[in-house]
């Protein structure tokens, strides 16, 4: 654990939420003393839908805008200054650009790889395919893609998915699930064939004490595809963290969100869980830096912030 032992009842004692602009001065954390202090930077996109290259000069909206090669070379540049970073994906990474149609998954598998992701999820449009679309370019991703709720055992992609990742930087263990959206209504049936959809709530809840408890991780995370909120009952990013006790960060998709901060939540054990997304097509880059005190043994969020690429 590297001396990080946590006391989780006091987990985050204090959060700054900087604006949705373009940040590339000096972040606080870099301000703080190495000595005393560790910062674990959580780099995340979603629904990247295949926007390798920016949106084309002709976007009445976006153009020039998004894609990955910004997100990339910030992605370097802040790995350059902490080691201790993660870049995360939350789902819906195909299907948006002719990459997709002509070339499927392969060119945003490679790229986002090159690109240094440690991981990501699965969304609905991974299924656009079928299962043969998600396992035939699976092995161009140098990063897995990580599902705890979709249950693949009787499927092509049987052993393929894992349901939960371990990562450790800077002395911290980061224990990472991942939950996919009801797949019913929203994906052909013949593109799912026979991928059991499990609740999301009794998921997470599981998975986060099984990360906490049996994998001893400090910080614990979720890339969830379910979507930020609804008027309607239907499971979300902010009901999860409402109803969890030991995740520590949401990294959302699905519903292409633009959040100017993190969304803070209190969950059941009366602890701040940050929840985030990050647009789309790579237009944003979502980040979120936790400091671990090395003394008191216990965490902060001093930055958050939302990075346009």
């Amino acid at each position: 654990m590297g001396g990080y032992g946590m006391n989780r009842r006091n987990f985050i004692r204090n959060i700054s939420a900087g604006g949705a602009g373009l940040f590339l001065g000096t972040a606080p954390f870099e301000l703080l003393s190495k000595e005393q202090s560790q910062v674990i930077t959580f780099l995340h996109t979603n629904d990247i839908h295949c926007h390798i290259e920016p949106f084309d000069g002709n976007n009445p909206r976006y153009a020039g805008k998004g894609g990955l090669a910004r997100i990339a070379a910030y992605a370097k540049s802040v790995r350059h200054d902490n080691p201790a970073t993660y870049l995360f994906d939350a789902g819906d990474m195909f299907q948006g650009t002719p990459y997709f149609n002509y070339y499927k998954g392969e060119p945003i598998l490679k790229t986002m790889t090159a690109s240094g992701y440690d991981a990501g999820t699965i969304g609905n449009h991974e299924f656009d395919n079928g299962l043969e679309g998600i396992a035939e370019p699976l092995h161009f991703a140098g990063f897995p893609l990580v599902c705890s709720n979709y249950d693949f055992s009787g499927t092509i992609l049987s052993g393929k998915i894992p349901r939960w990742k371990v990562f450790e930087k800077g002395g911290v263990k980061v224990g990472l699930y991942g939950l996919g959206v009801g797949l019913k209504g929203l994906v052909s049936e013949k593109n799912f064939g026979n991928t059991v959809y499990n609740d999301p709530l009794a998921v997470a809840i599981e998975m986060e004490r099984f990360l906490v408890h049996e994998q001893n991780c400090s910080l614990v995370v979720c890339l969830s595809h379910l979507g930020h909120q609804y008027q309607e009952d239907i499971v979300s990013d902010l009901a999860v963290a409402r109803k969890t006790r030991f995740t520590d960060l949401i990294i959302g998709g699905h519903t292409h969100t633009f959040l100017d901060e993190p969304v803070v939540v209190e969950n059941r054990s009366g602890r701040n869980v940050i929840v985030n997304q990050a647009g789309w097509g790579g237009l944003v880059i979502g980040r979120v830096d936790f400091v671990l005190e090395k003394k008191s043994g216990e965490s902060k969020i001093v930055f958050a912030n939302r990075i346009n690429s």
